[in-house]
């Protein structure tokens, strides 16, 4: 808790302990602990879909490639380090079949993960990719309303397990996209793209009005800072800016990455780097403008690529961390069995052995920025200061304990321990 970049991330209270007899723990030894971070360090939990919510019954193939014997051990390396996890909700894959959707997995994974503490968040809501074929040739005016209700849906169901939705999903190309046919494309190259954002927000807004509702894109030009400030002119209420940095062509570095936020933070929006990556082996080549464009039969992690993935994602956490507008970091995949485009972008290799990334950025959020079981002694009124990253905490002394939240502004309070 040294690095001064880092004030802003820590907090400080000074608690008078009391027992079950409701007087004072005076010069009494007692321990203090973290029990989670309120920043949220995310990943994707696209894997416990076929793990916890059992095999999909529309593919042969689980996602990844993974068994439910690899639950245990992804759940610990998992739950090891995250505190959020993406479920995917995309139409074609969740829906289908029409009026069949894939709502019991989804709901025993999100249950399965907020019963392990995890904050639990949806994506995406609206997307023009992996869209559902039964979609095609349908009147716009019923695509419409389709979308409609499939936002309602989703979001009023889930409410209170998820609360949290990318609304919509690249809404800067939307319009323009012209890699497949789908109606989601012609629905807003007919009603453009500050209505679909609209219709993203204000549906999800009225199932469920304390979610929190992300406008999520990769492109970090001046056209996604012309489509926020065109949805902030018309009235729509965003609660974040979500900002996709997949780096499968190598770490862009700090001065790129603070200009970028420093874009984006002038909004006064919380900003959540919803999709991150750095890969462990060969860069992919600088021409590639699609990411998707380049998939070859083998992109294998290196030794050299592994050392370099841990430098950088140390880099990468230090400095979206330092940043105040920084809320969340969602990292896209834990292992590199069945990875976005087959990069090796994950912290386990694909024989579920950790990389030096996954070491490394366990040594920040569980090490350099968290709170162990410490011992501290209380004054002769009971009292004790405690200062530690944002987040929840446990005091305890012997079978008693509460529990404590370190929050922005410097605290005193007292609390009884039962």
């Amino acid at each position: 808790m040294s690095d001064s970049s880092l004030r802003h991330r820590i907090g400080k209270t000074t608690l008078t302990l009391r027992g079950p007899d409701r007087q004072a723990l005076a010069e009494q030894v007692v321990t203090v602990a973290q029990r989670r971070h309120a920043f949220a360090f995310g990943n994707i939990g696209f894997d416990f879909v076929d793990l916890v919510g059992g095999p999909d019954p529309e593919s042969a193939q689980p996602f990844g490639g993974t068994d439910s014997s690899d639950l245990d051990r992804l759940g610990d390396l998992w739950l090891g380090l995250f505190n959020t996890a993406t479920l995917p909700f995309y139409w074609g894959s969740y829906e289908p079949r029409r009026g069949a959707p894939d709502t019991e997995r989804l709901t025993r994974t999100a249950r399965w993960l907020a019963d392990h503490g995890v904050t639990v968040k949806g994506h995406p809501l609206v997307w023009h990719t992996v869209q559902p074929p039964w979609l095609l040739g349908l009147d716009l005016d019923e695509v419409e309303a389709l979308q409609r209700a499939r936002i309602r849906d989703l979001v009023g169901g889930f409410a209170g397990l998820i609360d949290t939705w990318d609304a919509i999903n690249e809404a800067v190309i939307m319009p323009v996209f012209v890699n497949g046919d789908n109606a989601i494309t012609d629905l807003a190259r007919a009603r453009g793209r500050i209505h679909m954002v609209r219709m993203a927000f204000e549906e999800a807004r009225a199932a469920n009005p304390a979610a929190t509702l992300v406008l999520n894109d990769f492109d970090l030009s001046s056209a996604y800072e012309c489509l926020i400030e065109g949805v902030l002119e018309a009235g729509v209420g965003i609660d974040a800016i979500g900002l996709q940095t997949h780096m499968h062509q190598g770490y862009r570095g700090e001065e790129y990455m603070n200009e970028m936020l420093d874009r984006f933070a002038r909004y006064g929006l919380p900003l959540h780097l919803t999709e991150t990556t750095l890969v462990s082996g060969h860069l992919m080549p600088a021409e590639i403008e699609d990411l998707n464009d380049y998939q070859i039969p083998q992109w294998p992690s290196t030794s050299e690529g592994e050392a370099r993935q841990a430098e950088e994602i140390v880099r990468h956490y230090r400095s979206l961390l330092a940043h105040p507008a920084v809320e969340s970091v969602n990292y896209w995949g834990l292992t590199d069995r069945g990875a976005w485009l087959g990069a090796p972008a994950g912290l386990v290799r694909a024989d579920g052995s950790r990389k030096p990334a996954y070491d490394a950025l366990e040594a920040l959020i569980k090490g350099e920025w968290w709170l162990p079981p410490t011992p501290m002694r209380t004054d002769a009124d009971g009292r004790v200061t405690v200062e530690g990253f944002l987040g929840d905490y446990t005091v305890s002394a012997g079978e008693h304990r509460a529990h404590v939240t370190l929050d922005a502004a410097d605290t005193t309070t007292t609390i009884d321990l039962a």
